[in-house]
């Protein structure tokens, strides 16, 4: 029995001793045990993200939107002038010259004898100058509301006057050339060149009354401005007009009896859109 439980002992003590260690798993598990215990190294952090701020938008502008006055862009360097070559020619001939510039020369206006640039006023609405009308300010300040003028029937031969509103019809020219200009051309339109001439009030005929044109120095020019009949003269009258208001005179008609619109119109108002150019 005694050798029984010796032998029993052997083995419950063997199965509880624990197995040896090497010096391999020693190690390791002193490796574990200090780094464990050691403190890990971090690497410093990165640095914020720089804020990249995009510039204000830039508005359009323009000196129609601005208040302030932009300063005046430089002006362009005036050119050289032109010198003449004074040196002679390889033929020994005459010395040459450069270029020269030719510049237009401004009508002058020339009187027969007896006669000068002011005649006697014909009409209340005209001035003592040729071929010129007062303003409309000085129209109406001075109370001539209404133009007339002689007109004729080419049926019944009949003379009698015709009043024009000067306000309401120099209204209705200066929008329809307010309207038009740009498309005319400097070219009279149809209208103006064949205009409507209006009905005799005692046979009633229409398109058959004209106005009577007399000398040039007396037309009527306010007359036949507002009555739209200025077509009715005849080229050489038109010239006239536009000769002493120095304005271009040669052309076709259609040409000059755009200038005397215009320049009628000008008279009246001077500020209005009324530049023949």
């Amino acid at each position: 029995m005694s050798s029984k439980e010796d032998l029993h002992l052997e083995l419950s003590l063997s199965s509880c001793t624990p197995p040896p260690t090497t010096t391999s798993s020693m190690a390791s598990s002193v490796s574990v045990s200090v780094s464990t215990q050691s403190p890990f190294k971090l690497s410093p952090p990165p640095p914020p993200p720089r804020c990249i701020t995009s510039p204000p938008p830039q508005h359009y502008q323009h000196h129609y939107f601005m208040t302030e006055a932009l300063p005046p862009p430089p002006s362009s360097p005036p050119p050289p002038p032109h010198h003449y070559n004074n040196t002679i020619n390889s033929s020994g001939g005459a010395p040459l010259r450069g270029p020269t510039t030719r510049t237009r020369r401004s009508p002058v206006q020339t009187f027969k004898p007896g006669k000068t640039e002011t005649v006697d006023s014909p009409y209340p609405w005209a001035t003592t100058k040729r071929a010129t009308v007062h303003s409309l300010d000085y129209l109406i300040s001075n109370n001539i509301n209404m133009i007339s003028g002689e007109v004729q029937c080419k049926r019944c031969e009949k003379i009698y006057q015709i009043e024009y509103d000067l306000r309401e019809k120099f209204m209705e020219i200066a929008m329809f050339i307010t309207k038009n200009k740009s498309a005319m051309h400097h070219r009279a339109p149809a209208v103006w060149m064949n205009p409507n001439l209006p009905s005799c009030k005692f046979c009633g005929q229409n398109n058959c009354v004209r106005p009577l044109i007399d000398k040039k120095k007396s037309l009527n020019w306010l007359f036949l401005l507002l009555g739209k009949m200025l077509g009715c003269c005849k080229l050489e009258q038109l010239k006239y007009f536009c000769k002493h208001t120095k304005n271009h005179r040669t052309g076709a008609k259609d040409r000059v009896l755009y200038l005397t619109y215009l320049g009628l119109c000008k008279q009246l108002d001077p500020t209005g859109p009324f530049d023949a150019v």
